[in-house]
């Protein structure tokens, strides 16, 4: 591949995709922002950020000028992945369900600030929006991808995608398996992927990231792909997943949660430390 190819800087037309990604997502996320005033439930931010990752998939598959089978290809993945993702926290986190402990516990410290949550959560709900503008350049590089027709790269893109989704799919399947069993209240599971890894569902999630970068060689500024991965990795490790998912974990689940610690890798699947038990 020439080195001008893989060296040129994105052009106007990515910047004016990301753009209408981000607005779409921005117009998404008040609409949803007002649902939460109503029901209360600020979880419909992460439905809205799934489902709005899936919308600018197809967006960007069909308006970019790649390789056709390649935008395509991304257009399929990245909308399956968002929607299917979308469709689960609708399910499990949403409908019939209080709101998530680490919303619930925001809305509590904000509602006692000046001005009260709803501001706060307007700025916290267009955040996600800005998000879904910056993470679908996963979607946009490929799809400008102008290297003819589907190779090895694209299959071992494909291949990357399809073990991150059965990955976080089971992941998913066997902690709701897990909560419908009213014997398991109050206890952590440590069963099937959850026993190698504390969130087995955020590293697959991680996983699919990577997927798209195989199918980004030889795109118009080909190395900005390398950014929506490490963004969900500061994201997962530091931000938004792993920090208040365990916060919330402790205040519900104390000395249970705290031993599943000791023994369990927080983040990469790997056989527990059975002698810190």
């Amino acid at each position: 591949m020439p080195a001008d190819v893989e060296s040129e800087p994105a052009d106007g037309g990515t910047m004016d995709l990301l753009l209408w990604a981000w607005g779409g997502a921005a117009v998404l996320m008040v609409v949803l922002w007002g649902v939460q005033l109503r029901t209360r439930d600020a979880g419909i931010v992460d439905v809205g950020w799934a489902g709005g990752l899936g919308a600018a998939a197809i967006v960007h598959a069909l308006l970019a000028d790649g390789d056709p089978e390649r935008r395509v290809l991304v257009g399929v993945l990245g909308a399956l992945w968002g929607w299917r993702l979308a469709l689960h926290l609708l399910r499990d986190r949403v409908v019939g369900r209080h709101e998530d402990g680490r919303y619930a516990t925001l809305r509590a410290a904000w509602a006692a600030s000046a001005g009260g949550a709803a501001p706060r959560f307007f700025v916290l709900f267009q955040a996600q929006a800005l998000l879904v503008g910056l993470l679908s350049l996963a979607f946009l590089l490929p799809a400008q991808a102008a290297r003819p027709g589907l190779d090895a790269l694209d299959l071992l893109g494909a291949a990357i995608w399809v073990l991150a989704i059965a990955g976080e799919t089971l992941a998913d399947r066997q902690l709701r398996a897990f909560r419908r069993d009213p014997g398991n209240r109050g206890r952590t599971c440590r069963s099937g992927l959850w026993r190698y890894s504390r969130h087995p569902n955020y590293f697959f999630e991680w996983v699919h990231w990577l997927a798209y970068l195989p199918l980004t060689w030889g795109a118009p500024g080909a190395w900005a792909a390398a950014l929506p991965p490490v963004l969900m990795l500061v994201f997962i490790l530091k931000i938004t997943g792993i920090p208040p998912t365990e916060a919330q974990a402790l205040k519900s689940r104390g000395d249970d949660y705290r031993a599943y610690q000791r023994t369990t890798s927080a983040f990469v699947p790997w056989p527990p430390n059975e002698s810190a038990a």
